[in-house]
């Protein structure tokens, strides 16, 4: 075994049983920085690398067994360092007796996770064995207690914590047959565990199988399910296809913007507008979110008409005001008018009269670049006497403004 025993870790002293309290920043800090300390060891000494990964993800679950884990942000951090480290283990150049040392040390980790927080370890198992046969053996190992947990009989069946790593070792080792036939005993269809049935699937080159197969889940995990059969369809060269029947569903972001953003970008043979009205007509109810994506598309008479159809966040039309005033002062003008106008219909998340004179005076400078400072205030005079539900809360914050 090649391995530098000398070395010292700088994240193991960090990761020791219980060493978090209940805030989740200063663990996902030490995350942040474990991974990166393994990564850059990983540019001259791959085998010492692969050998601190294993052990950081030994000791990651019982160091944050104390950690706040209710907002998901430091399993979001696990994952993501679970991601960038499998590919340094599985492709370290080590013996089979290296490998097969790690593989078990994983599995004990694995298997003591209650909480649980390297989880998602199960689903790379076919990747950390390195080799089709070092699968098969782990696959033969485990898939004798699936058939049973998946048994008929109540009496056998019940939940076993290495299913997910059977499924994807037999499609590592390529026993795809072994995949579709252990799946029909599964005495439930979860996308969690037929998600390896589309990998058979499409591993044998029976794509539209695999798409039937998928989207027969696909009210079980949609997301999951568009992003799968988004894939298939994108690597048989079938874009338009792809963006067709899953490019919207399978490119959901966070915001509104970066659901437009991801889309124009994997899809980069449609133009922004098509995109942008395709994703409007998907969210009917909700055309004013899409504001910003509109806006960030250089489409902006269109970003006005959103804005214009259903709320929009007022603190997000004064930015755009404030940011367009000089080069786009038209279009500025008329996102700080319409912030004012949503600010008198009472929308937007914990306003202050500080809002409120943002949104005026981004307007005002708007409006004086282009010559139109009179009309814009009897604009806004007219906005607060067609009232609203924050009508009076407006006309409090801009008293001072429009009695000059």
């Amino acid at each position: 075994m090649v391995k530098d025993v000398s070395h010292k870790w700088e994240f193991k002293a960090r990761f020791r049983r219980h060493a978090f309290g209940w805030k989740s920043q200063p663990a996902i800090t030490r995350i942040k920085q474990a991974v990166t300390e393994i990564k850059q060891a990983a540019k001259k000494a791959p085998v010492l690398a692969a050998e601190g990964a294993v052990l950081f993800l030994e000791r990651v679950s019982p160091a944050l067994a104390h950690v706040d884990s209710s907002s998901g942000a430091i399993g979001t951090a696990v994952n993501h360092a679970i991601s960038e480290l499998v590919p340094l283990i599985a492709s370290a150049p080590v013996d089979a007796a290296t490998r097969d040392a790690w593989l078990e040390r994983l599995w004990e980790a694995y298997q003591a996770d209650d909480i649980p927080y390297i989880e998602s370890l199960g689903h790379h198992w076919g990747t950390l064995c390195a080799a089709p046969e070092v699968a098969s053996a782990w696959a033969d190992r485990l898939i004798g207690t699936v058939r049973l947990a998946w048994s008929p009989s109540s009496d056998l069946r019940g939940f076993f914590k290495g299913t997910t790593n059977c499924l994807s070792a037999l499609v590592a080792a390529g026993r795809h047959d072994d995949v579709l036939a252990l799946l029909e005993l599964a005495p439930y269809r979860m996308w969690h565990d037929r998600q390896y049935g589309v990998k058979a699937l499409a591993a044998q080159g029976r794509t539209e199988e695999a798409l039937r197969y998928a989207e027969a889940e696909r009210n079980d995990s949609p997301y999951a399910v568009a992003r799968a059969c988004e894939a298939l369809l994108l690597a048989e060269g079938r874009a338009e296809e792809a963006y067709q029947r899953h490019g919207l569903l399978a490119n959901q972001g966070g915001t509104y913007l970066a659901t437009f953003r991801a889309v124009a970008r994997k899809y980069p043979h449609k133009a922004a507008g098509e995109v942008l009205a395709d994703l409007v007509r998907s969210t009917p109810g909700e055309e004013g979110k899409w504001f910003a994506a509109a806006k960030d598309a250089g489409l902006y008479e269109e970003a006005l008409g959103l804005a214009r159809q259903t709320p929009c966040d007022p603190k997000t039309l004064t930015r755009a005001a404030q940011a367009f005033a000089k080069t786009q002062p038209a279009f500025a003008l008329e996102a700080g008018l319409l912030a004012l106008h949503w600010l008198v219909q009472g929308h937007g998340y914990e306003v202050t009269s500080l809002d409120v004179c943002d949104a005026y005076r981004a307007t005002c400078e708007a409006a004086e670049q282009q010559g139109a400072s009179a009309g814009a205030r009897a604009r806004i005079r007219a906005l607060l006497a067609a009232g609203g539900p924050g009508r009076d809360f407006v006309a409090g914050a801009l008293a001072s403004e429009l009695a000059s």
